[in-house]
C-alpha cells in the first residue's frame, strides 16, 4: 500500500525521502565524490566523461551539466550533496540558493536577511504566494531582459 505523502502539495519544496533517496543515489554518490581534490580536478577537466562514470539517468547528467540545481533535485538530488557540485564551481552556498529562484546573489541576501518569503500564500499549491510555481522564477536574474 502506497504511503499518503501530503508534503508533495507545498508549492516551491521537493522533500528529501527515501524515494527520492533511492531515485538519486548515484547523482548524490557523484556528488559526494567531489569531495576529493584529484575527482574535482578530473570533473573540470572532462565533465560529460566524468559523469559517464557514474550509473546515473541521462535526464540527471543533463542536469549537472546544465547546473540546473531545481532539476537536480527533482530527479532526486540531495541539497546537501549538490552544494558539492557548486563548491566545484567557485560558489557559495547563497549564490547556488539565489540561481535556484532566479534572483541575484544581492536580491536572495536581501530577503533571508528580511526574514525570507512568507508562508501566507505559500502552504498548498494553488494559493497565490510569491513561492507558487505562477510566479517562478523570482527576482531581476530570473526575468528575461526585453
Amino acid at each position: 500500500m502506497p504511503i499518503d505523502k501530503p508534503y508533495l502539495d507545498i508549492p516551491g519544496t521537493t522533500l528529501f525521502d527515501a524515494d527520492m533517496s533511492r531515485k538519486g543515489y548515484w547523482l548524490n554518490q557523484f556528488c559526494m565524490s567531489l569531495m576529493k581534490a584529484e575527482n574535482r580536478a578530473r570533473f573540470k577537466a572532462a565533465e560529460r566523461l566524468y559523469l559517464d562514470e557514474w550509473p546515473m539517468t541521462e535526464a540527471q547528467k543533463a542536469a549537472v551539466l546544465a547546473r540546473d540545481l531545481n532539476e537536480c533535485i527533482r530527479l532526486g538530488g540531495n541539497i546537501y550533496f549538490l552544494a558539492k557540485i557548486g563548491s566545484t564551481d567557485g560558489k557559495s552556498f547563497q549564490q547556488m540558493a539565489g540561481s535556484m529562484t532566479g534572483m541575484t546573489e544581492q536580491e536572495y541576501r536581501d530577503m533571508m536577511i528580511a526574514g525570507g518569503r512568507s508562508a501566507e500564500g505559500n502552504r498548498r499549491l494553488g494559493e497565490d504566494g510569491d513561492a507558487q510555481p505562477h510566479r517562478q522564477p523570482q527576482g531581476a536574474a530570473g526575468r528575461k531582459q526585453d
